[in-house]
């Protein structure tokens, strides 16, 4: 066994969310581009003989009164499918806002998952591993390969899909936007049968990416700034930032992101928006 092995859980970013209707078992059928940030949450595993989960970090008390928190799911159900029979100590270091719509909970799963393959030396089959990660909830699969791509289904079907660089600056108003209440101010209607495969889209620059994902949009955006307009507050924070290319609202909310053609673009942008906003959570970084 290895010695403590750390993964990032980068934030999720939806560059786009087109919701395509609702299934007779209430999952919602979804077509999203999805990139990820060079920020986030951090998961160090050690060796130990049982599960145990330490949080850490500016947003550690977010996850205060959780009886079971997604990070131990995720290694009992490894533990599981490999036949392991050690344990691990699992520090999460909680750097980004929890329920915010950057995918926090379902990285911190997959950055478990990967660090605990690497600690206890194992290599399950890929199709078996898929199917644990989609298990743990919709967004743990393309969190477990934390690159940018386009997914659909409920979000289990993830084909990668490489982006131009960019940076993003990433704009909480600290407060928890609870995507079930999003999905019920939505109201989509139940879907006949399932949608077809989408046609993947070709991106010679960003500029083709920023038209694309303009078209796309985000089905949820109107629904989450009815039911807290503070989000369009936010976004229109960001959309008056200079060289931004693409401000919108990533998942269900409450976080907003604003897209940048260079990282001086972005950490003035997030510059003037902390001083603008001192209360909102602000950070910069690069595309994965």
């Amino acid at each position: 066994m290895r010695g403590p092995v750390s993964e990032d859980a980068f934030a999720k970013i939806n560059l786009t969310l087109r919701i395509l209707g609702r299934r007779e078992d209430g999952y919602h059928e979804l077509r999203s581009l999805v990139s990820f940030a060079r920020l986030g949450d951090r998961v160090t595993a050690a060796a130990a003989d049982n599960f145990s989960l330490e949080v850490t970090g500016p947003f550690a008390k977010g996850l205060e009164g959780e009886a079971d928190n997604l990070v131990l799911r995720a290694a009992r159900a490894l533990r599981g499918l490999t036949g392991v029979t050690a344990g691990a100590h699992l520090t999460l270091e909680k750097n980004l806002p929890v329920a915010s719509g950057i995918g926090g909970g379902s990285a911190d799963a997959a950055a478990t998952l990967r660090a605990l393959l690497r600690l206890w030396d194992v290599t399950p089959e890929e199709t078996a591993l898929a199917a644990l990660a989609a298990s743990l909830g919709a967004d743990v699969p393309v969190c477990l390969f934390s690159s940018s791509a386009l997914i659909w289904g409920i979000g289990e079907k993830i084909e990668p899909l490489p982006l131009p660089r960019s940076w993003f600056v990433l704009v909480n108003p600290r407060f928890v936007l609870h995507t079930s209440a999003v999905f019920r101010e939505l109201g989509a209607p139940v879907l006949p049968e399932a949608p077809d495969a989408p046609t993947l889209p070709a991106f010679a620059n960003l500029d083709d990416v920023v038209r694309w994902a303009r078209e796309e949009g985000n089905g949820l955006e109107a629904p989450a700034i009815g039911i807290a307009s503070r989000i369009g507050e936010v976004r229109k924070a960001i959309a008056g930032t200079a060289d931004c290319l693409l401000a919108r609202m990533s998942g269900s909310g409450a976080t907003c992101f604003g897209l940048y053609p260079s990282e001086e673009a972005a950490r003035e942008a997030a510059h003037v928006i902390a001083a603008a906003h001192p209360g909102w959570w602000v950070a910069a970084g690069e595309a994965v």
